[in-house]
């Protein structure tokens, strides 16, 4: 695992001052700096909600981000990038220098399992971090999609509340099957004990919806980050036999009503693939704002100890 004390400097061709080399740097960054970075993150919330809810959360230092939080900042001190570098490695730049900068930095993790963000961005970022000859297992292109406003004219949904930790069993099992399918890797089996805490906290966290039947689990989402901004949505279920009959859609809708009362809009991510999902959300008002691209790595011994 990367040490805290590391910096990365990378060479940056296209600045020079009278004649030097400019060097950009990448700290991690610490308790204390909450603020700043997320006021430099607020600037595109669509696109760093996952990064800002971390931090609401957790704060800059804590080992529930599965990472480490990097920031690299211009000559005057300002912040040209941020980045969570971990099992999710996650990125947020204003420069092409600031990303390839990162993006060294990301080299020298070993455990990471997937790089996330817009298309253009990973596929710069991957430039840089590819030269630790590690290879993409599986990619995954989505479309972020996004939800303002819903139709005050759909039928309410009265069943769907929050899961309780009771429902634990009923939950856990179809979330790591939708992991499966995006991910390739069950994590039942590579991490049951981490993902049994993380779904537990999850519904601790008030942030698990279901629509349960006698005893049956016929819907479920969960709130995966939260600002007042935007809130980010993942774990999209339904019932096969209840698939056909509106009430994905009537319970995606009612939630949807729901969390719009305490934030601006709702973003998720969809598989382009995957036609029928697509369609479903479009039914429910989102729109496509963005393309994103996940790679999925193999893993291997770490790189520092």
């Amino acid at each position: 695992m990367l040490q805290e004390s590391t910096t990365i400097r990378t060479e940056v061709s296209s600045h020079r001052l009278a004649g030097v080399t400019e060097l950009m740097e990448a700290r991690p960054l610490k308790e204390g700096q909450e603020s700043e970075v997320i006021e430099f993150l607020s600037q595109r919330p669509i696109h760093t909600v996952a990064m800002i809810s971390l931090i609401q959360d957790n704060g800059l230092e804590n080992a529930l981000n599965r990472g480490t939080f990097y920031g690299c900042r211009d000559l005057n001190g300002q912040l040209e990038g941020v980045a969570l570098v971990g099992h999710a490695t996650l990125m947020e730049t204003v420069s092409d220098r600031a990303l390839r900068t990162l993006a060294r930095v990301a080299r020298d993790y070993s455990s990471t399992h997937m790089i996330m963000g817009e298309q253009d961005r990973v596929a710069e970022f991957w430039t840089s971090y590819a030269e630790t000859g590690r290879e993409p297992r599986l990619a995954c292109r989505e479309w972020l999609m996004e939800l303002k406003s819903t139709s005050n004219s759909a039928q309410r949904v009265s069943n769907l509340r929050l899961a309780t930790e009771e429902e634990l069993e009923l939950v856990m099992p179809i979330q790591a099957q939708l992991a499966m399918q995006e991910s390739g890797v069950d994590p039942m089996r590579s991490d049951p004990k981490g993902f049994r805490n993380r779904c537990l906290r999850r519904i601790s966290q008030g942030r698990t919806w279901v629509v349960v039947e006698n005893g049956s689990l016929i819907f479920k989402a969960d709130v995966i980050s939260e600002t007042p901004d935007v809130i980010y949505l993942e774990g999209i279920w339904v019932k096969n036999d209840r698939r056909n009959c509106n009430t994905g859609s009537l319970c995606l809708t009612e939630l949807s009503r729901r969390l719009l009362v305490r934030t601006n809009s709702i973003c998720l991510l969809a598989n382009e693939l995957n036609l029928s999902a697509l369609a479903f959300y479009r039914k429910c008002g989102f729109q496509f704002r963005a393309t994103y691209e996940t790679i999925f790595l193999t893993q291997k011994e770490s790189l520092v100890h």
